[in-house]
């Protein structure tokens, strides 16, 4: 997500505001793209799982330290025309001559980036090298995952511009946080790109066309409200902070349906698909080799286990997603 005004963050900030999907969303997403590998690869994945979930946020918390990484995660593709999102040119060279690399860094470059991220990772496994394997992987599934937020691709991006302040949080992290565990989340098998470029392209047209959705559903919701029901008011650092209530976060996700659910099922396909067509650009190297050796007999049985509760669709009932665990923790 893009830079608050200082207006906006006092008012309706809060920790998951900042990052697409929230962390719990990016750790859910990693997990379920490790499940939907095929067997030459999940075993290599599934090793270091623990990683994957964990660095999944860490482009967010690198945008603390770089000041570059921000238009990575989004795109306001609605700056550049009504049907932008269908005639901006997909390729970076085409695109900065018509509208200046500046203007593109200024509004996001999330489908951009994405492609450069796959070459990254393609490389990484030509090359064979674990470590860049694991970081260039962990990587470009958080910018695919953001790519799939419809909020990800409007200069409107928190609902700012029509009095909906605090949107972006709401439908990204409050929302999933609340629901997932009753989400059916199950990925398909991973499935080979042709043309990369295209596909993180058609993730960006498919997210902005639910946009009008995600702020049509917020007024309906907001008629049963009052601004003391719609609203929380916190005391944190000696600030007053407003947030959406429990109960509007409710409705919010009953009027919205499936739609959430739905784009981080897709964002766990289309992160796994794209891992998958690295290995394979990459020469498909012996990953069990890159670990030395096959997965123990333990780790096995704990992958077989997950993978039965994943296919039943029994991830949370079971206490099988990492995210959550921590939460409970917490």
């Amino acid at each position: 997500m893009k830079k608050l005004s200082l207006v906006v963050v006092a008012l309706f900030a809060c920790s998951a505001l900042s990052y697409g999907w929230g962390f719990f969303g990016h750790k859910v997403v990693h997990q379920l793209a490790i499940y939907g590998l095929p067997k030459q690869m999940q075993g290599f994945f599934y090793k270091n799982q623990d990683y994957m979930v964990q660095k999944s946020v860490r482009p967010d918390e690198r945008r603390n330290s770089d000041p570059k990484e921000a238009p990575r995660h989004f795109i306001d593709i609605d700056v550049f025309g009504e049907d932008a999102v269908h005639t901006m040119p997909q390729d970076w060279e085409a695109a900065a001559a018509k509208y200046t690399a500046d203007t593109l860094e200024k509004y996001g470059i999330v489908p951009w980036h994405v492609v450069k991220m796959k070459a990254r990772l393609t490389n990484a496994f030509k090359q064979q090298n674990p470590d860049s394997i694991l970081f260039y992987a962990a990587d470009l599934g958080h910018y695919i995952a953001d790519a799939h937020v419809p909020l990800h691709t409007t200069v409107n991006y928190d609902g700012q511009l029509t009095n909906q302040k605090g949107l972006h949080s709401l439908w990204e992290s409050k929302v999933p946080e609340m629901q997932a565990q009753g989400y059916k989340l199950q990925n398909k098998k991973a499935v080979y790109l042709i043309d990369t470029e295209l596909a993180i392209w058609d993730v960006v047209r498919a997210s902005h066309k639910l946009f009008p959705g995600v702020l049509a559903m917020e007024l309906e919701a907001s008629k049963g409200f009052t601004p003391e029901t719609k609203f929380v008011t916190v005391e944190r650092n000696g600030r007053t902070r407003q947030y959406y209530s429990d109960d509007f976060a409710k409705k919010y996700a009953e009027l919205l349906g499936p739609t959430v659910a739905q784009r981080m099922e897709a964002s766990a396909q289309m992160v796994s698909n794209f891992w998958f067509t690295c290995w394979v650009d990459g020469g498909k190297p012996d990953l069990n080799k890159l670990m030395d050796g096959k997965l123990p007999k333990a780790e096995k049985k704990a992958l077989k286990r997950e993978l039965k509760s994943f296919r039943k669709n029994k991830l949370f009932e079971e206490k099988r997603v990492i995210a959550a665990q921590k939460q409970e923790k917490e």
